[in-house]
């Protein structure tokens, strides 16, 4: 039995200081704000200075070939800067380390603690046994708990929340490890979402996303059975939220009751995040994905017929094993006809644990490099066929901090979650504001705020970041 650490009272302890590199989806970003509200406990404040830190934490990502190879990588460097800080610990977590466990601080002697996706809420008990006994600590639990704790939180963003209301995935895609490193499907209770919602809500937060690996699939196996739209009209009326979405959800489970949901709920933005992964019956089906592409242009039009204004945006991952060169033009072909506003788009990589990994016919690095590149420009023309919609128009931006590329800039989004870049002060950042798009590329637009002069023009070149319009 796993031995219980009490913490020294506040007033003994000495403020330590943590720092937290975070790879991968939202998932493992929402779980590295619960890993600093967890340490806060325990006298731990956050720090942007890794070469400052008492304890350095990798919150790691496995949905790539390579990624455990990364790890490694970074804890080349952090052994450095352990050596030159007497005292502080390194920490593996996330899907990397459900994944090899023990093997981490075998390989690399410079890692001091472990733990997994399933036993995020006892890392302070694991970083205090760490110092009380200075040996390396593994714990990786198979399964969630049977009661998920509620854990303390501390955010990295004061104007959107990430709110987690299921965990898992039941499904068994043959090229993903997630199932394996994220468990089955389990949701909170709609009382537990909605008591975070409220307290959200009187910290001034204006946006929430609801989280999960497939969060369509919210509340099948509550007692009594829910689905995600039920979720969504509850937090509609909240009145301090502005606005509210969810991601990423699985087609099957994007149920009509959620797409009306949507449509009701007057917070619910008009944007659908749906992975389809491959524009051809047979790849689908060699992926265990449970439909078809006619099923999943059905779903399509019923979004649309509901909701017309709503944007679409999806995944796409190429050179599956055994795809030919006439089965990737039909996922190019897909995009066009579809007309998504957005693709995320990937190589196939092989995953341990996954029946994929294994397959014969695997496409070649180069050939799959070729495809991508093309796919990607195929994307970026349609989807800057889309952002010319809105040229000339006015949308509601809610503002998120400054601009990377250009100080004098602020950026945020619209409700169909279009990047939005215009000049402005940091005085506007959480606020909603009314903006007059003037230019559009593939991944922005940019424009002026109301009020002010306006110049309608369009942006012809290609950028290669997201973050920054024209």
């Amino acid at each position: 039995m796993t031995q219980q650490l009490t913490p020294p009272p506040i007033s003994e302890r000495a403020i330590k200081r943590v720092y937290i590199e975070t790879f991968g989806c939202q998932m493992n970003k929402a779980d590295s704000e619960h890993m600093l509200g967890l340490l806060d406990e325990i006298g731990y404040c956050q720090t942007a200075e890794l070469k400052s830190a008492d304890l350095m934490i990798l919150n790691t990502c496995a949905i790539r070939e390579g990624a455990e190879d990364k790890v490694y990588s970074y804890l080349g460097h952090w052994k450095r800067v352990k050596a030159a800080n007497p005292g502080s610990l390194i920490a593996v977590g996330g899907c990397v380390a459900q994944d090899a466990g023990e093997t981490l601080t075998q390989r690399d002697r410079g890692v001091d603690i472990v733990f997994g996706t399933h036993n995020l809420h006892r890392l302070p008990e694991l970083v205090l046994q760490a110092q009380r006994t200075g040996r390396p600590v593994v714990e990786i639990f198979q399964e969630l708990p049977e009661e998920l704790p509620e854990l303390p939180v501390i955010r990295q963003n004061s104007t959107s929340a990430w709110v987690n209301v299921i965990y898992g995935c039941d499904y068994n895609c043959t090229y993903c490890i997630v199932p394996y490193v994220r468990g089955r499907e389990k949701s909170r209770e709609a009382q537990v979402i909605m008591k975070e919602v409220h307290e959200l809500e009187q910290s001034g937060y204006k946006e929430i996303t609801f989280l999960g690996q497939n969060v369509t699939a919210y509340g099948h196996d509550l007692n009594p059975a829910v689905h995600l739209g039920n979720l969504l009209e509850l937090a509609g009326d909240v009145v301090g939220i502005k606005r509210l979405r969810f991601m990423t959800g699985h087609p099957r489970d994007l149920q009509d009751a959620i797409i009306d949901a949507v449509a009701r709920t007057e917070i619910a933005c008009e944007h659908f995040h749906i992975p389809i992964q491959a524009g051809n019956d047979r790849t689908l089906r060699r992926m265990a994905r449970g439909y078809n592409v006619d099923y999943y242009r059905k779903v399509v039009e019923r979004i649309r017929k509901r909701i017309p204004d709503a944007s679409i945006t999806s995944d796409l991952i190429v050179g599956f094993p055994g795809e030919t060169q006439d089965e990737f033009m039909q996922t190019v072909s897909l995009v066009e006809e579809i007309g998504f506003d957005m693709c995320v788009t990937a190589a196939y990589s092989p995953r341990n644990h996954t029946p994929a990994s294994n397959w014969e016919h695997q496409v070649t690095e180069e050939e799959k490099y070729e495809r991508l590149r093309f796919l990607n420009s195929v994307v970026a023309e349609v989807s800057h066929r889309f952002n010319k919609k809105y040229l000339g128009k006015k949308v509601e931006v809610l503002v998120e901090g400054k601009s990377e590329r250009n100080p004098e800039r602020i950026s945020g989004r619209t409700r169909t979650n279009k990047i939005v870049n215009f000049e402005g002060g940091e005085e506007l950042i959480g606020q909603l504001v009314d903006v007059y798009v003037q230019t559009a590329n593939p991944w922005a637009l940019r424009g002026t705020m109301a009020g002010d002069h306006l110049v309608v023009q369009d942006s012809q070149h290609a950028y290669p970041g997201a973050n920054e319009g024209s």
